[in-house]
């Protein structure tokens, strides 16, 4: 058996503005550093063996907060739970967006599985190599419990891959920042047992579309 808390990263100015980060490089405002603080303490006594981290600042600022909680060294990179790349979007304010790109505006709204943006990603683009990694990661760690933490879109293709979910399915997953999921993998397959946990959290925002 292998057991992996799944966490979404503090809060940033991205979140705060309704902004589309993507791949830009956010930090954790004051907000998002408490959630990190308070995510890494609920964490911190549950055994982990080890942290990976996507790559972004707010997502390694996170994990830095768990490792510290943990005792362990330092958290791991992995380039595979990097957020969805989504080219011209990416900083832009989603009222900006909605106004200039109404067509695709729309099917981000209703069917975000089958948006493809110029020089980004899609989501099922994002849900094979975060599903292959995550595969990866509990056959490196078996009878081991890990914690990896990455952004929403990650997160929810992580999830859809779990449970195996048919579009569409993008928007019937909720998560919010620094909230947490909890995967298990043996013989039999993956079992999701708790999903978007805040009970740690003194607050967040609830972000939505």
């Amino acid at each position: 058996m292998s057991r992996i808390y799944l966490i979404r990263h503090g809060e940033c100015a991205g979140n705060r503005e309704g902004l589309f980060r993507g791949r830009s490089d956010f930090p954790l405002n004051q907000e998002g550093l408490r959630q990190a603080r308070e995510v890494g303490a609920a964490l911190g006594r549950v055994g982990l063996r080890a942290v990976y981290t996507s790559p972004l600042r707010r997502a390694s600022q996170t994990a830095e907060a768990i490792v510290a909680a943990a005792g362990l060294g330092e958290a791991q990179p992995l380039e595979a739970m990097n957020n969805i790349s989504l080219g011209l979007w990416e900083g832009q304010p989603k009222q900006r967006i909605a106004e200039l790109y109404p067509l695709q505006w729309r099917c981000w709204l209703e069917t975000p599985e089958t948006l493809r943006l110029e020089g980004g990603e899609s989501i099922e683009d994002v849900r094979r190599r975060a599903g292959l990694a995550l595969t990866a990661l509990a056959e490196r760690h078996v009878d081991e419990t890990v914690a990896l933490v990455s952004h929403r879109a990650v997160i929810k293709c992580l999830l859809a891959e779990v449970l195996g979910l048919h579009l569409p399915w993008f928007w019937k997953l909720h998560l919010d920042n620094c909230g947490y999921s909890v995967v298990e993998r043996t013989a039999g397959g993956w079992t999701l047992f708790h999903h978007n946990v805040v009970g740690h959290l003194s607050a967040f925002l609830s972000e939505r579309r």
